[in-house]
């Protein structure tokens, strides 16, 4: 039996709570000998992050004390903050952002820190020189009176003296120190203001002397212009790294005579943006045998590259993999298995191996276990679409329609549609099962998850498209996609809503300032006067806008024209703002004077601010207060309340 009710008004089993603690957010798998280990985010404890074991006989643990979370700040987005080698563990502790040391096995850990305390360091993205007996890593010194953090790659010697020695400096960033199998050359990342990691880097190489310092050092790859991401030693000591100078993130090495070649060409891409150090997206299983992963059209994909030692790559040696997912994160390989975190449009992420021994590669989860907390038949599958766009453009995103197995919309009505745009703004929307997204459709509303120009994964051309244009086709795009599904008769033009997080509440805002389309709007930590984010931002994005939108001062006209706070006469529809007030990259200023704007005005707008929370909500308990505040909000604008319901069969 299935009851007809309005759309948005369905009952439905996707709770906040069930939102906020259903999928832990694992990351960073690394192997060790028999065990393998992962990164792995704990809303349920005020968002801690703990390292999990897994060992030789399938045992499952955390090896991290708590209330210890490890979690760099390394660019105020962190990542890689752990690494372990000869079941040593070492880890940057979130609290002081300090390295410590201690037994992965040991039954009463006691972690010895590496590092001094209180003077204004922090760690990431940790490699170890076993010859010299010390941590190589990305460091970043915070000290009073200067305008902006200094970074550099650091060695830290494993004899306890707490000293943080430098042995490359001199640009404004770093990423991805490495040795040589031999451990006689340094590779290194590195780029400068106003590039941004995704814009332009330059990948270095260098040979240590008897000291361990990088001497006479040769730029391998990368300009300003092209970006260089994930170096990475072969076992044979080639260097391999992903490039996007033929449009498309793509594979490369430069063999050991010097020359550098394209590995298996393609118009796919082998990464996304790096906003975080330390992911991994490739491997080697063998001395001549790559494992990579990859992404076209949004839809993720495994494959194994068998490279030609003599004339390059075998492009007839790629094998996909075909693995039961859409959406891949970080990739771990050792040996024939491969590790992956991996996610599909009906099931979320899941820590999983697969065999290459065995016969078309066998699959096996390995964390959780457990099964998916929605019937196949209750999911809302992402749906890729495609839609023409402002300048003669094409934009792309996903579609979710309704679905609830126990409810179905009154014949000729429409769902009311709710927008999403994604963070960055250089970042993406995928297919993988999001019970965010499952919240809204299970309900009745319809949803469409967009992939604005700007966004990644469909080459350097369409990342490119946003130069100069934030605040401009980033919003006919989720205008355009709004209005190309109410043209197929999949939306109620009279309920359109608008969401986005960071860089996608500033898109929302503008949106709301520009078209009169959306009824309503959700801005999470969002952006509100662009000055403000480019005087007062962190050192990583300090410059970001300078391709975005232009350099300021010089360009202050423009952002103030594309600044929603200067525009709200413009602004009609309710809009409800959400903001961690401990955020230092989207500083609670930025919704504190929207909100008192629009009051001002007298236009109807709500404000939940969350103490303890950053930029993203990590806490269970915030996470699903803030669905739930917003749901109450777009019922109240909405007048989406249960009305006559009639069971029918179906």
């Amino acid at each position: 039996m299935t009851q007809i009710a309005p759309y948005g008004t369905w009952a439905s089993a996707v709770s906040p709570r069930l939102v906020a603690t259903a999928a832990p957010a694992m990351e960073q798998p690394t192997v060790d000998g028999e065990n393998l280990y992962w990164l792995e985010s704990r809303p349920s404890e005020n968002g801690r992050t703990t390292i999990f074991q897994r060992d030789s006989r399938g045992k499952i643990r955390d090896i991290l004390p708590s209330p210890l979370s490890a979690s760099s700040r390394v660019y105020e987005y962190g990542g890689a903050p752990y690494l372990v080698v000869e079941n040593i563990l070492y880890f940057v502790l979130q609290d002081d952002q300090r390295i410590y040391r201690m037994g992965a096995d040991a039954a009463r850990p006691q972690p010895e820190p590496l590092t001094p305390d209180n003077q204004g360091y922090r760690f990431a993205d940790l490699t170890l020189d076993a010859t010299r007996q010390r941590l190589l890593c990305v460091a970043e010194q915070h000290s009073v009176g200067t305008p902006e953090p200094r970074n550099f790659i650091a060695a830290i010697p494993l004899d306890g003296s707490q000293q943080v020695g430098e042995l490359v400096a001199g640009a404004d960033f770093y990423a991805c120190p490495r040795l040589s199998p031999d451990q006689h050359t340094l590779s290194w990342l590195c780029w400068n203001h106003p590039q941004m990691p995704w814009d332009g880097t330059e990948l270095w190489c260098a040979p240590l002397d008897g000291q361990g310092r990088p001497t006479a050092p040769q730029r391998v790859a990368g300009s300003s212009t092209e970006s260089i991401c994930q170096p990475q030693w072969s076992p044979d000591g080639e260097l391999f790294f992903i490039s996007d100078r033929s449009d498309w993130w793509n594979l490369y090495r430069q063999r050991h005579n010097g020359t550098l070649e394209a590995v298996c060409p393609m118009a796919a891409e082998f990464c996304g943006a790096p906003w975080r150090l330390g992911v991994v997206t490739y491997g080697f299983a063998a001395e001549h045998q790559v494992v990579a992963a990859y992404t076209q059209n949004g839809v993720w994909r495994l494959a194994t590259i068998q490279l030609d030692t003599t004339t390059g790559a075998n492009a007839q040696a790629w094998h996909e993999l075909h693995l039961p997912c859409s959406s891949i994160g970080s990739i771990a390989v050792s040996g024939a298995r491969t590790w992956f975190i991996g996610a599909s449009p009906t099931r979320a992420s899941v820590l999983a191996c697969i065999d290459l021994d065995r016969e078309r590669g066998a699959v096996r989860p390995i964390h959780p276990s457990s099964s998916p907390l929605l019937p196949v038949d209750g999911i809302s599958a992402a749906r890729a679409i495609s839609f023409p766009t402002t300048h003669n453009g094409t934009a792309h995103g996903f579609y979710y329609a309704p679905c609830n197995p126990e409810f179905s919309g009154p014949a000729g009505a429409r769902p009311p549609l709710l927008v999403m745009c994604h963070g960055g703004p250089t970042g993406c929307a995928d297919t993988a099962l999001n019970y965010k997204i499952q919240f809204w459709t299970s309900r009745g509303f319809a949803v469409c998850d967009i992939n604005y120009r700007g966004s990644t994964g469909y080459g350097r051309r369409y990342r490119d498209a946003l130069t100069g244009l934030w605040g401009v086709i980033d919003v006919d795009d989720v205008v355009a996609g709004a209005r190309h599904l109410i043209g197929n008769g999949l939306a109620d033009p009279e309920r359109m809503i608008i969401r986005g997080s960071s860089a996608g509440g500033y898109t929302v805002l503008a949106a709301l300032t520009r078209y009169d389309d959306f009824g309503a709007g959700a801005s999470y930590y969002g952006i509100g006067d662009l000055e403000i984010l480019a005087r007062d931002t962190h050192k990583f994005e300090s410059r970001y806008l300078d391709k975005l939108i232009g350099p300021y001062p010089a360009a202050r006209d423009l952002y103030r024209t594309r600044s929603p706070i200067h525009h709200i006469d413009k602004l009609s529809s309710p809009v409800i703002f959400f903001q961690g007030l401990d955020d230092r990259v989207v500083p609670p200023q930025q919704a504190q004077l929207m909100v008192d704007a629009m009051r001002r005005k007298g236009l109807p707008v709500s404000y939940v601010p969350f103490p303890g929370e950053g930029h993203g909500f990590r806490q269970a308990a915030n996470i699903a207060a803030a669905l739930q505040a917003e749901l109450e909000f777009y019922q109240q604008v909405f007048a989406l309340t249960p009305g006559s319901q009639q069971a029918v069969e179906r």
